[in-house]
């Protein structure tokens, strides 16, 4: 039985793709509760926050921009409500691979927010680098404000659960206060 949803136009390009396909197309809107839309051919398709970065990204316009043309993974195909959902971090290696080959490794950051578990630490030199957690625990004098700079040890990357730990580097004397 035809899909009410779709033009017969619609239905047969449904019909040529598959999940898992490779497709490049074009963003035509990125909608405000975080959605981008996706040109492939005269259809729309769909890419979900998590599924444009394996970086934290605050907003679609961290990584695309209307007009860009991206080459993404289909995730899913929903005949019945006639959408396509696309990956573009499916087609890249996950960076948190590489973090995990750092452990013990000793990096400088700052302190991007400071809560009662600990504090974040972004452990990458960019604005959408990964952060880790320096626990409680490891702030012996507990007065770090969010902008010092902390040498802080890689101790644990967790792939499943997204999350780095941190302890205090041998040389605490490196932290720089807040300018």
């Amino acid at each position: 039985m035809p899909n009410p949803v779709l033009n017969e136009r619609e239905s047969a390009f449904l019909r040529t793709v598959h999940q898992g396909q490779i497709i490049t197309g074009t963003v035509t809107e990125i909608a405000s509760f975080g959605v981008t839309f996706v040109d492939i051919g005269g259809f729309t398709a769909m890419i979900n926050i998590p599924e444009l970065s394996w970086r934290p990204i605050h907003h679609p316009c961290d990584v695309v921009a209307v007009g860009q043309e991206v080459t993404a993974e289909i995730l899913d195909i929903d005949t019945e409500r006639g959408r396509v959902s696309l990956s573009l971090k499916a087609l890249q290696e996950d960076p948190l691979l590489d973090l995990q080959k750092q452990i013990g490794r000793t990096v400088t950051g700052p302190i991007t927010k400071v809560a009662p578990i600990g504090a974040f630490v972004r452990i990458e030199d960019a604005a959408h680098g990964f952060e880790g957690l320096l626990p409680t625990s490891e702030l012996t004098d507990g007065t770090v404000e969010t902008g010092d700079i902390l040498a802080v040890k890689i101790i644990e990357v967790d792939l499943a659960r997204r999350r780095i730990a941190l302890a205090l580097s041998e040389h605490p004397t490196n932290r720089e206060p807040a300018r």
